[in-house]
C-alpha cells in the first residue's frame, strides 16, 4: 500500500512540474508583461529597469526555477488587468466554483445512478427506452444551449428562478457560501442543472452498461439459484459491484466539472474561477491564466490520487494482485 501511494505521489509531482512549465511558457510567449504594465509609450530605460526588477533579464532556467518556487508558495504575481494579487482573486472565486461543481455532481449522482439502474432492470419497457433516449439527448446537446433553454423557460417565461449571479453569499470564516440561504439555492439551481446534465447522462449510461454486464456473471446466476429475491440480487450484489467503476468515473468527472465550468459560469455570469479565466483570456492577463492552469491541474491530480486510493481499498481484486506480485 505504501509503495502504491509513493508511486502515485511521484507521478503527481511529475505532472505538476510539467503543468508548471506550460504555465511558465505563457509568460514567455503570450504578451509582454512589461509593456502591459508600462504601456507602449515607455522609454527604453524604463523597460530595461522594469525587466531587471522583475528578473526577466535572467536565463530561462533561473526564471522557471523562481516561478516554480513562487507557485509552490501560491504566489503567481499581480493581475495585469485588476492590479490585485492573483492568489487572492483565485481564493475569492474558488468557493463559488466549488459549490457549483459540488451541487452539479450531487445532482448527477443522485439522479443518474437510480435512472441507470432502472434503465438496466427495465431495458425492454417503453419507460426504459424513454430514459435512454433522454440520455442520448443530454449527451448531444451543448452546455451553452442547455443553459440558454433553462433561462428561457424558468427565468423568462415562468419567472421562477434568477438567470444570473450568485445571490448574497454568507461568509463563514474565509469561505463565502451561497448554500446557506434560500436565495443562494435559487441562484445555483439553473447553473447546477446545466452543468450536471452531461455528467448525469454519462453516469446513467455507465451504470446501465455495468449493471447489465454484472447481471450476466456467474455469481449472480448462483445467487438466483440459491433462491435470493430479485431485490437482494439487484441491490445487494449487482449494484454494489456496479458502483466500483462508477465511483472512479464520478471522481474524475468532479475535476472535469470544476475545470470545464467556464461555459456555464459565462452563460449565468456566475462569479467563479471560470468567469475569471474568461475575463483573463479577453485581456491577455497571463498571471491569472497561469494560476488557473496550475490550480485546475492540482485539483485533477488530487482527485485522481484520492480515486485511486479509494479504488484500491474498495476493489479486493487489486489488493490480491498487489499481494501476488510481492
Amino acid at each position: 500500500m505504501l509503495a502504491f501511494i509513493l508511486r502515485r505521489l511521484v507521478q503527481a509531482l511529475v505532472v505538476m512540474v510539467v503543468v508548471a512549465l506550460v504555465a511558465f511558457l505563457l509568460f514567455q510567449y503570450v504578451g509582454d508583461p512589461v509593456y502591459a504594465m508600462l504601456g507602449q509609450d515607455a522609454s527604453p530605460e524604463q523597460i530595461r529597469q522594469l525587466r531587471a526588477d522583475l528578473g526577466l533579464d535572467q536565463s530561462f532556467v533561473v526564471q522557471f526555477w523562481r516561478f516554480l518556487g513562487n507557485a509552490i508558495q501560491g504566489d503567481f504575481g499581480i493581475s495585469l488587468q485588476q492590479g490585485a494579487s492573483v492568489s487572492r482573486l483565485i481564493v475569492e472565486r474558488f468557493p463559488a466554483t466549488f459549490e457549483l461543481a459540488a451541487v452539479a455532481s450531487a445532482l448527477a449522482v443522485l439522479i443518474g445512478v437510480p435512472l441507470g439502474v432502472f434503465a438496466a432492470l427495465r431495458r425492454g419497457s417503453w419507460l426504459g427506452q424513454v430514459v435512454m433516449a433522454g440520455s442520448l439527448l443530454g449527451v448531444s446537446l451543448p452546455t451553452f444551449l442547455i443553459g440558454i433553454l433553462l433561462i428561457l423557460v424558468f427565468s423568462v417565461e415562468l419567472s421562477w428562478l434568477p438567470s444570473f449571479g450568485r445571490g448574497d453569499p454568507v461568509m463563514v470564516g474565509a469561505w463565502s457560501s451561497g448554500l446557506l440561504t434560500v436565495e443562494g439555492w435559487r441562484h445555483v439551481l439553473l447553473p447546477a442543472v446545466t452543468l450536471a446534465v452531461f455528467q448525469l447522462t454519462l453516469i446513467l449510461r455507465l451504470v446501465r452498461s455495468e449493471m447489465l454486464e454484472v447481471l450476466r456473471t456467474d455469481y449472480i446466476k448462483f445467487a438466483r439459484a440459491r433462491g435470493l429475491s430479485d431485490k437482494a440480487v439487484h441491490f445487494g450484489h449487482a449494484l454494489r459491484n456496479t458502483l466500483v467503476p462508477v465511483m472512479t468515473i464520478t471522481g474524475l468527472q468532479l475535476g472535469q466539472v470544476i475545470a470545464f465550468s467556464i461555459i456555464t459560469e459565462t452563460v449565468f455570469q456566475w462569479p467563479g474561477m471560470g468567469l475569471l479565466f474568461i475575463q483573463a483570456v479577453t485581456f491577455a492577463d497571463v498571471p491569472i491564466m497561469a494560476a488557473y492552469l496550475c490550480m485546475i491541474a492540482l485539483i485533477f491530480v488530487v482527485i485522481n490520487l484520492v480515486v485511486d486510493l479509494l479504488y484500491f481499498s474498495v476493489d479486493p481484486r487489486l489488493r490480491a494482485e498487489r499481494t501476488a506480485a510481492h
